[in-house]
């Protein structure tokens, strides 16, 4: 009998082939009309290049910062002056970069020396010991973002810190040192406790356990808790705006743009569609009574959350941010706990770039902001830190760096951290420059002219 039944079955299924090496799924294989939980990264290479570029503006603030606390009491004596002017000992800096920046004993050497047109190294007349600083045209450009940053103060920056503490509801206040942590992003200066937190009674408190709360005041404008999503969901449907469509369909949407080598399949389509017509609170709406039982409910804080992390990118100079710097902001705005894996799943939203650090650092991108690597709506802040990534993009075989060399004399061995490892930075280095060209005059001899980075320096 047993034996009759078992002739009755079905025969087993087939095993399925196993996938190839090196392929990999794609983004989206399911037959369900819901965003899925967990999806794959998709690289953006413009966005990557941003990051490429923000290493060296990364390691050139660092060093700066460095150069500036280890000129500090140097800088008292002579009554303070501009940061290019100050000048401190290589082997201080550099001590002070592999204690503070984790640096290998080559790296601060060979950063300086990659970029003549920001840091000058010269052999102090009087101490005859190898110094550094920064350039004329560098401080300029520091000087620059500073100037750009105060001018911000009457209007913009207390504008961005009052909408900041209004995605916190209900009480709205944030700690301080979360925004002090955020400050570059916002464009606020390093002293905005002081400079503009205080100047404005009416309008901040700061309590004693060190939060920054907002006070409402009657000179608000009307359009304060309007995001920023919602102005240009408006002016698109204005200016856009087709025969026959319906209101619903742009009324809750966002502007997506997924990155370039995403699949996006017949039913994640239908995903999208549904998930831009659903309906949410805004994120300077106070939520905290609401109902979360029920499904639908938990779908529309979802997207306010995905509202209030829009808004807080609208309010950076950059559109951008670090995924650890919003991690700090994640209760007031009611992101989930695992926020990677949350902004992964709205991709066509937000982008999240690796580049840095090793892959331990982690930016977020608001993508509507950027187009082909460049902000679409810059401002004078940005311009201005423009100009120090175009400064930091020059090529070392640009400057004529052989005076340089040679007033360093046997000083290489301090930027090598010692005779073997100066000799090894001074060969890697002059073998790269040794084919450049010598400016010549008309009649075969040189030229004998300063280079633009070391005449700048003589009187």
């Amino acid at each position: 009998m047993l034996h009759r039944i078992a002739a009755l079955r079905p025969p087993p299924p087939p095993p399925r082939a196993a996938a190839p090496v090196g392929a990999t799924a794609a983004p989206y294989s399911s037959k369900s009309t819901s965003i899925p939980q967990k999806q794959q990264r998709v690289r953006d290479h413009a966005f990557d290049g941003i990051m490429e570029v923000q290493k060296r503006v990364r390691r050139f603030l660092a060093l700066h910062s460095l150069l500036l606390y280890a000129a500090a009491p140097t800088a008292a004596c002579r009554g303070g002056g501009g940061s290019g002017a100050v000048s401190v000992p290589f082997s201080r800096l550099g001590a002070l970069a592999r204690r503070q920046l984790r640096l290998a004993p080559l790296d601060a050497g060979h950063f300086l020396l990659r970029h003549p047109h920001a840091f000058h190294l010269f052999l102090h007349p009087v101490h005859r010991m190898l110094h550094a600083r920064l350039t004329p045209r560098a401080a300029a450009v520091l000087r620059l973002e500073a100037e750009a940053i105060a001018a911000a103060l009457p209007a913009s920056s207390v504008l961005r810190l009052r909408k900041l503490l209004l995605l916190a509801p209900p009480h709205h206040r944030l700690r301080l040192e979360h925004i002090r942590l955020l400050r570059r992003d916002l464009g606020l200066p390093d002293d905005f406790a002081d400079s503009v937190i205080l100047p404005h009674p009416t309008l901040f408190r700061l309590t004693p356990d060190g939060f920054v709360e907002f006070l409402p005041s009657p000179t608000d404008p009307p359009d304060l808790t309007i995001a920023a999503v919602e102005r240009s969901r408006e002016r698109h449907y204005r200016e856009h705006r087709a025969p026959g469509s319906g209101e619903e369909d742009a009324r809750f949407a966002f502007p997506i743009r997924f990155p370039p080598g995403f699949k996006i399949g017949k039913y994640f389509r239908i995903a999208v569609w549904k998930w831009q017509r659903l309906p949410y609170a805004s994120p300077y709406a106070d939520v905290s009574g609401h109902d979360l039982r029920s499904l639908e409910a938990q779908r529309r804080m979802e997207k306010r959350a995905v509202a209030a992390v829009h808004e807080l990118l609208s309010l950076t100079v950059e559109k951008r941010t670090t995924l650890e710097r919003l991690a700090l902001f994640r209760d007031a705005l009611g992101v989930p706990k695992k926020i990677k894996e949350f902004l992964l799943k709205y991709q066509g939203i937000f982008y999240i770039s690796t580049r840095g650090n090793q892959g331990k650092l982690h930016t977020v991108f608001l993508r509507e902001a950027y187009y082909k690597g460049e902000l679409v709506g810059p401002n004078e802040i940005y311009e201005a830190r423009r100009k120090l990534e175009e400064l930091l993009m020059i090529s070392p075989q640009k400057a004529n760096l052989d005076r340089m060399f040679t007033s360093m004399g046997r000083e290489w061995d301090q930027l090598g951290g010692g005779r073997r490892g100066g000799a090894e930075l001074r060969d890697g280095f002059l073998g790269v420059g040794a084919g450049r060209k010598k400016s010549v005059d008309a009649d075969g001899a040189d030229s004998g002219e300063d280079s633009g980075v070391e005449s700048l320096y003589i009187e």
